[in-house]
């Protein structure tokens, strides 16, 4: 047979080399469009160099007198991540439960639990803290709140996943022992997401951490607070102050969270 007769090998057919381009030139269009929408004054650009350099020094040197002024709103920006975190997790363990696929009780509970963990998910830290000062008004319990519910969705669906992946062997041999649903829980289950459920709940107090040092924007309690205030009355030294107290709040938070992790990893 001769080279030409012989049919050259593809690893996708022609569609789909077509197909993949006209996503290309889609995405592309798509891109442009939206960057047109924006309207972007490209003038500004010009100046922003020189801009950032008048903020810089108008930032410099930090109001290092200001730091002890600062301290209690740091503490009660950690306090926030913590019982947020807390309570995220005590509200993502029953959702998590039912939201697994082979501990689910019941169909509808399933649904119910999966609804919650996207619905939880889909609203923004900022829009949790707006809604919970307007209930509760402004105040560290806004920001528990609003990081809390922030992080049901987050934790009870990888403690979900890591339900769904646990030996179902323990779990049969404690039922086929007369064990309650209780027990299957217990003995069965959590011994075997306890590293999942550590290694979740260290990881969202580290982006809690974070969190809460900007829902003070919106009044909800924190370090944001004293920024918001700081940038209002144009105090720019005291506004370097706190981004570098933000800044060691945030590296020890990721320090404890990797140490945490790799201690039960």
């Amino acid at each position: 047979m001769s080279v030409e007769n012989q049919t050259e090998w593809r690893k996708h057919s022609p569609r789909y080399h077509i197909a993949r381009w006209v996503a290309i030139v889609a995405s592309i269009a798509v891109v442009v469009l939206s960057w047109r929408e924006l309207n972007v004054t490209y003038e500004f650009l010009i100046f922003t160099p020189r801009n950032l350099a008048d903020l810089f020094v108008r930032m410099t040197p930090p109001d290092w007198a200001y730091s002890i002024d600062i301290l209690p709103p740091l503490i009660e920006t950690v306090n926030i991540a913590i019982l947020g975190t807390g309570l995220a997790v005590l509200i993502a363990l029953p959702i998590a439960y039912m939201g697994a696929e082979n501990t689910a009780p019941h169909p509808i509970a399933y649904a119910f639990g999966k609804f919650m963990i996207v619905a939880t998910r889909s609203v923004n830290v900022i829009i949790w803290a707006l809604f919970f000062v307007v209930i509760f008004g402004t105040g560290a319990l806004a920001g528990v709140l609003a990081v809390a519910f922030r992080s049901i969705g987050f934790v009870s669906k990888l403690i979900a996943e890591g339900i769904e992946e646990i030996d179902t062997g323990q779990t049969e041999a404690i039922k086929a022992m007369g064990g309650s649903p209780m027990d299957v829980a217990i003995y069965g289950i959590v011994p075997q997401i306890k590293p999942t459920f550590v290694g979740v709940t260290t990881y969202r107090w580290d982006i809690n951490v974070r969190e809460a040092t900007v829902i003070g924007l919106v009044g909800a309690g924190g370090i944001g607070v004293e920024l918001n205030t700081s940038v209002d009355f144009l105090q720019w030294p005291r506004v370097l102050t706190i981004l570098i107290a933000i800044l060691g709040i945030v590296l020890v938070s990721e320090v404890v969270s990797a140490y945490l992790r790799k201690k039960v990893s």
